[in-house]
């Protein structure tokens, strides 16, 4: 199992970055997405509605194959890495909002009210009141969502990205010894998972000092 190490290990690597950039991206299309949801916009609102509607109805394999074999037929050829960070980013960012708006409106309203009355504009008072309190609250719940989403990168192995899963098969069909190939990347995703939890929990903690 030692041996197997340095190559699922190299996997790896490539699983954080794909989860970290996701999360990245998903987060600031998420964060539009959230304020379009809550807009007085009848159409931005409609929009953000019926996009989180599909993404969350729809698997993420799907969407991966939809970005990697179907965009290269209205002429849009994209590497299986970028088509990747593509697919869980925008199936993230979908998730994200739901998060991003539940943490907006448990911010008190009196807030918005006493921040307008202070002179602030509508988006100064989002950006220097309730998005800073909002973002301190939905912590527990992005540690969930990027926990979930490093599990779920184990799908671009479908598109042909070298991430850790795939390594893993690579490796199993190399070997055809599978008890020891899939135990060390079992064990490698604990690790990923056990790790980013401590993380999250350590920020949550830092955090929750200031309320």
């Amino acid at each position: 199992m030692l041996s197997l190490i340095p190559v699922l290990t190299k996997g790896a690597m490539v699983t954080i970055e794909l989860t970290v950039l996701s999360v990245i991206f998903g987060t600031v299309w998420g964060l539009i997405l959230s304020l379009m949801k809550i807009s007085r916009n009848l159409i931005f609102r409609e929009f953000s509605s019926f996009y989180i509607y599909v993404i969350r109805g729809t698997p993420l394999l799907l969407q991966l194959f939809a970005i990697y074999y179907g965009l290269p037929f209205f002429g849009i050829n994209l590497s299986p890495f970028l088509s990747a960070v593509c697919g869980m980013s925008l199936n993230s960012a979908a998730y994200i909002a739901e998060i991003i708006r539940a943490g907006i409106e448990s911010i008190d309203k009196g807030q918005m009210e006493a921040a307008k009355a202070l002179g602030m504009t509508y988006s100064q008072a989002m950006r220097r009141v309730i998005l800073p309190q909002a973002f301190k609250r939905i912590i527990p719940p992005m540690g969930n969502e990027f926990i979930a989403l490093l599990k779920d990168s184990s799908l671009v192995s479908s598109i042909a990205m070298t991430d850790l899963m795939r390594a893993a098969l690579q490796m199993y069909s190399n070997s055809f010894r599978p008890v020891e190939v899939f135990l060390t990347a079992g064990i490698l995703y604990l690790v990923l998972t056990t790790f980013f939890t401590l993380i999250f929990g350590r920020v949550e903690r830092r955090m929750s000092v200031y309320e």
